[in-house]
């Protein structure tokens, strides 16, 4: 990955990021703290029950929600309620709590293209009023990314509201070289304007593979990581496809919530891609008409996050290969299974990689 740096500011959160070969651009714009200073690890505090466990075999976590018919969120669930599965065969669970004071680590990831032009005000109204309710102070952190055929780092993870604040502000459409408005573009773009090229089309799956890897990838241990992607889901652009951007958030524990927001004088929302990306890495896809279910989306995923269960188990199959394991959460509890409750998680991960200990 190729990492640009702005000659000014210093992209810290980022210096220890992996750089690989493909050309997913991610562009610094702000720091993430003030110049001279660098910014300590919030220390997470107890959750209401168990933490996350870490310890020397492999242990694999699982964060999950429950809903009834209604979408109403359980939050009385046992651990006889369920059971999980690892490529099809049960698994011995070391750890099962309710997760509801999780330090979150969120990635909040807009669309900035031309098919945002006309909504792209009351996402950021909603993001920053979803800001200022669930970042708590020492606690939580939160990044801003926004993204058209390139990834630009708005700000690092801070849980300085008021760096966030600016960060959202600054997100905006900039039309690329002859764009007249409307999705017209007149004339032909500079031929040495990589930008140019790349600024009016969309590369949802590059900004998820480069925030998951490089963002939420180095968030602190013990930390309930998510991506909330505000996007048409319309990808039009880069390198990564989907699967590729599925991938990238398994590895690094984040669940993505994606708001699917489209202007119907272009092409309306791509629901199939943006309920696939979420459902697979745990998260749920909204798709609000009007702004106040704009702001309903963000409340819900927000009660979604402080209403989690933790389920851990040691894997019967213990070789750190790097494949892929499938999980599966069954419902036991009979009741439940004909009230149609359903249980949202991510569909996977990806084994450790080295010798067994």
């Amino acid at each position: 990955m190729t990492i640009r740096r702005n000659a000014i500011l210093i992209f810290t959160v980022l210096a220890l990021a992996a750089v690989s070969a493909v050309g997913v651009n991610f562009v610094s714009a702000q720091k993430s703290d003030a110049p001279g200073t660098v910014r300590a690890t919030p220390t997470p505090t107890p959750a209401e029950d168990d933490e996350i466990i870490k310890i020397d075999t492999e242990v694999v976590n699982v964060l999950f929600t429950a809903q009834d018919r209604n979408r109403r969120l359980l939050t009385d669930l046992k651990q006889s309620d369920v059971r999980i599965l690892e490529n099809g065969a049960p698994q011995e669970v070391v750890a099962f709590s309710r997760q509801v004071d999780l330090p979150l680590s969120l990635a909040i990831v807009i669309d900035t293209s031309i098919s945002q032009e006309r909504t792209l005000p009351e996402e950021k109204a909603a993001a920053i009023s979803f800001i200022e309710s669930v970042v708590r102070p020492k606690m939580d952190e939160v990044s801003i990314v926004s993204f058209t055929g390139e990834t630009t780092l708005e700000q690092g993870m801070t849980n300085n509201l008021t760096r966030l604040r600016r960060a959202v502000d600054r997100v905006q459409f900039v039309p690329p070289s002859g764009y007249v408005g409307g999705g017209v573009i007149a004339g032909t773009p500079p031929i040495s304007g990589d930008n140019q090229m790349v600024a009016g089309s969309t590369a949802i799956w590059d900004a998820i593979w480069v925030t998951s890897d490089e963002v939420l990838g180095p968030a602190p241990e013990k930390t309930r990581r998510a991506i909330i992607l505000l996007s048409d889901g319309m990808n039009t652009s880069g390198r990564k496809k989907l699967d590729d951007a599925v991938q990238a958030a398994l590895k690094a524990e984040a669940i993505i919530y994606s708001i699917g927001i489209g202007d119907n004088f272009y092409s309306g929302v791509d629901k199939g891609s943006l309920n696939k990306i979420s459902e697979r890495t745990g998260g749920r896809a909204y798709f609000p008409r009007d702004e106040r279910e704009l702001r309903d989306a963000f409340k819900q995923i927000q009660e979604e996050m402080r209403s989690q269960y933790l389920i851990a188990y040691e894997p019967s199959d213990q070789k750190r290969d790097g494949s892929y394991r499938k999980i599966e959460i069954q419902l036991t509890n009979q009741a439940m299974v004909r009230d149609k409750v359903k249980v949202t998680h991510r569909q996977g991960y990806f084994a450790k990689t080295g010798a067994n200990k």
